[in-house]
């Protein structure tokens, strides 16, 4: 598709936000406040999308964050703060700055240095942290994994994954302890540490603990239910069935 079509597919949808906020009872009582909720739940679809590499619900997917974009830019400029173009030459002039090695082509670097040199560029920018940027609002296990990332990235880390894994060990086994001491407090940090140890492992062999986890948590619904109809098909119930009873369900299933 060429440039100027793409253009004129953006400017068309300008233009029906326009409309939309002009003319539309709904759209025209939105705020920030009111549309971060859903901006959320559309990024977590787009999420999903993608998980199942559902390539026409990605691109509506895509859509739908696109058009929050425009929202958030349009209910801005009306009291002159900001527009989407100011919105696109800001990321444009960060993404000029922060690849050097591609716009002022003074040397050839790889992966690990353009990794570098980005945490370095934030901190000339004013920023006191590597860690600094990392979304306050990010769930738990994707948190983790971006403070770890970003750590990494300026030379923070284990440089062999048996060690990592030895830290696994470690940690549970201080977990261990503090269940023999019974302060929940010290349960809860040091499962905390587990759950960290176990999230830097996942990245260190190459596996994404979200995505794991998520595939797992589909895998028992799916078993899961397999067991209920199962039970079904018997005329048991989970109040008439011993948990020995479930766990051979459960095997069956499997």
């Amino acid at each position: 598709m060429s440039k100027e079509k793409q253009l004129k597919s953006i400017g068309r949808l300008l233009e029906i936000m326009d409309d939309l906020r002009e003319k539309c009872p709904w759209d025209k009582k939105q705020t920030f406040e009111s549309l971060k909720p859903l901006t959320i739940e559309e990024t977590y679809e787009l999420v999903d999308a993608i998980s199942e590499n559902n390539i026409e619900e990605i691109k509506n997917e895509l859509g739908d964050l696109l058009l929050h974009v425009i929202f958030y830019s349009k209910i801005a400029s009306e009291s002159n703060k900001f527009d989407i173009s100011d919105v696109a030459d800001g990321i444009s002039k960060k993404l000029i700055y922060r690849h050097p090695h591609v716009y002022d082509k003074t040397k050839n670097i790889n992966e690990s240095e353009v990794r570098l040199n980005w945490e370095k560029l934030k901190l000339k920018d004013g920023r006191e942290s590597v860690l600094q940027g990392v979304p306050k609002s990010l769930p738990s296990i994707l948190k983790s994994m971006r403070i770890q990332q970003k750590a990494s990235n300026v030379g923070f880390d284990w440089n062999d994954k048996r060690k990592v894994k030895n830290k696994i060990l470690e940690e549970l086994e201080e977990l261990s302890d503090e269940l023999e001491r019974e302060d929940f407090n010290s349960i809860e940090d040091e499962f905390g540490d587990l759950i960290f140890s176990v999230i830097n492992f996942g990245r260190h062999i190459g596996v994404n603990p979200d995505s794991a986890l998520e595939k797992t948590n589909k895998k028992f619904i799916k078993r899961f239910m397999l067991l209920e109809n199962k039970m079904k098909s018997e005329n048991k119930s989970f109040q008439n069935t011993s948990l020995d009873e479930l766990n051979k369900y459960w095997e069956m299933v499997k």
